[in-house]
């Protein structure tokens, strides 16, 4: 593919085109479901900047951008109830090989803890909101359209379950874990 010219202005009335050339409102259900994917691949993009030391974090973080990818074209593309299958749910299956294996070398689990802690963790905890809202956004579309591959909704489900591992993962392990403290005010 080749993109010659960034902007077209056909947007500049509220409308954006999908990927079958239908026009939609850009708030459309579609639109702010494969728009928030889009959110969470940019979130991620900044967890890759802070792992660019740790190879085995940067190869697993691009391997969900690209699946993000994926998932985004599929949204776009209303078309064919076909693709409903085209989003593998064997990619879910993966994530949570990835979750069991980190999660089985972190300290265990015994309180609530916060979105904090190093600048990586705190990027991971980001992402993982933004996969809570995709999810929600997907949901949501779900609703009111057919078409939607199951397996994006449960690797959304699974991937949100990954990044807060990992956020607890690059926090030592969970030693350096903030923990939820409630107010007693």
């Amino acid at each position: 593919m080749r993109i010659t010219r960034v902007y077209t202005k056909s947007g500049d009335g509220g409308k954006t085109r999908l990927g079958d050339g239908s026009l939609r409102d850009k708030d459309d259900v579609r639109i702010e479901a494969y728009g928030t994917i889009d959110e969470l691949n940019a979130a991620l993009g900044l967890a890759v900047f802070s792992a660019s030391g740790d190879k085995t974090l940067l190869d697993l973080l691009t391997r969900v951008q690209n699946h993000l990818f994926d998932i985004g074209s599929d949204l776009c593309r209303p078309e064919s109830v076909d693709k409903t299958k085209r989003f593998p749910e064997k990619r879910a299956l993966w994530l949570e090989q990835q979750i069991d294996e980190c999660n089985a070398r972190l300290k265990p689990l015994e309180n609530f803890i916060l979105p904090a802690g190093s600048a990586l963790s705190c990027h991971l905890h980001l992402a993982r909101t933004l996969a809570r809202r995709a999810e929600r956004r997907v949901i949501a579309l779900v609703a009111k359209e057919e078409g939607v591959s199951v397996g994006i909704r449960i690797y959304l489900n699974r991937l949100s379950d990954l990044l807060f591992v990992l956020a607890r993962f690059h926090n030592e392990r969970g030693e350096k874990d903030i923990l939820w403290q409630p107010n007693e005010d």
